[in-house]
């Protein structure tokens, strides 16, 4: 069953929302209006009290669709989450590429990037931008572990859509890569390569990399195998998370020919390792990555890769924005991977 999508709110129960923020925050309904609309007639700490209340009764508020079709405000919110126990950096090569891609997006439509980050353990402070009247609207790259977040705020009907996977019970809208179909990809061309023990490295509580991991284990299936749990390293996309992965593949002992990375960076950290444990690649092990980052190309040997679609993912993201910055609905996109083959693999 596809999820009830939340009514927007009527003018009259906006009307009665407002009076309770007012009368809760001890000032008049025009204060709080001011407030939500930014204006500096506010001071700062009366408007920050508003805010909060107007979050906590998930009070909608539509700044953002009436200056975007008054063309008063044309800047949409970027926001990258970090993980304070990863610090997982915004230098990482994915996220370039992605912050590129969306810019080239962003000013085909003649709009400005407000480029933000935020804990990924409270990804609903991902709203405040758009909650302060400073942008349309917000593109969050990634959904990490907190769905649950995101569903609240399209709740509220803020204009959010995130790159990740499609999850079940999901209000809000998501563009993303086929990451089932990216895992089988590579699973499927290792075995091809007549590879029997094929490891995989990556964090499954993570949605994307939880599709990835699905994936793998569907090629295996299809071939008659079960997935060892030997075989699978839960390691953070960190590029050090390569080189632990296969030291813990190494301290259990468990013998393997082939590698399936959840990231190009995952995968390049694992062939330097391998290589200084004396084991060759190709030729002992092969490696597959995921991303088709422009280093992977130049990576030696090159490195075999799934290729997220990031050049369109840029157009997906801000057209569906656009839509919801409008009133409109958007359906979520889910966008073709495919493999890549180069000397690794």
């Amino acid at each position: 069953m596809p999820p009830v999508k939340p009514e927007a709110p009527s003018a009259q129960q906006r009307r009665l929302q407002m009076a309770d923020i007012a009368r809760l925050a001890g000032v008049s309904t025009s204060t709080v209006s001011r407030a939500l609309a930014g204006s500096k007639l506010v001071n700062d700490e009366t408007r920050q009290r508003v805010m909060e209340l107007a979050r906590s009764l998930n009070y909608s508020i539509n700044i953002g669709a009436q200056n975007l079709r008054l063309k008063q405000n044309r800047t949409v919110g970027v926001v990258v989450p970090y993980d304070p126990d990863t610090r997982q950096q915004l230098t990482d090569p994915f996220f370039l590429a992605m912050l590129g891609s969306l810019a080239d997006a962003l000013t085909e439509q003649g709009l400005d990037m407000l480029l933000t980050r935020v804990d990924a353990g409270t990804l609903d402070a991902a709203a405040q931008p758009f909650d302060s009247g400073r942008v349309i609207g917000v593109i969050l790259i990634g959904q990490w572990r907190h769905h649950d977040q995101l569903n609240q705020l399209a709740a509220r009907r803020v204009p959010i859509v995130v790159w990740g996977a499609q999850l079940p019970q999901q209000l809000y809208c998501t563009v993303g890569g086929d990451n089932v179909a990216g895992g089988a990809l590579a699973t499927g061309h290792l075995l091809a390569q007549g590879r029997r023990r094929i490891a995989f490295l990556g964090d499954t509580n993570l949605p994307e990399v939880a599709q990835r991991y699905q994936g793998y284990c569907n090629a295996l299936a299809a071939q008659g195998r079960q997935a060892d749990p030997q075989l699978m390293v839960p390691v953070s996309f960190l590029p050090g998370g390569g080189e632990e992965g296969v030291r813990e593949l190494q301290r259990r002992g468990a013998g393997f020919d082939g590698l399936f990375a959840c990231s190009d960076l995952l995968a390049m950290a694992a062939i330097n390792t391998l290589r200084a444990a004396g084991r060759s690649v190709p030729d002992d092990v092969a490696v597959v990555g995921y991303d088709d980052i422009e280093l992977a190309s130049y990576f030696h040997p090159p490195l075999s890769t799934v290729r997220q679609p990031i050049a369109a993912a840029g157009r997906a993201l801000v057209g569906a924005l656009l839509a919801l910055a409008d009133g409109h609905d958007a359906a979520s996109q889910q966008l073709p991977t495919e493999l890549v083959r180069r000397a690794s693999a």
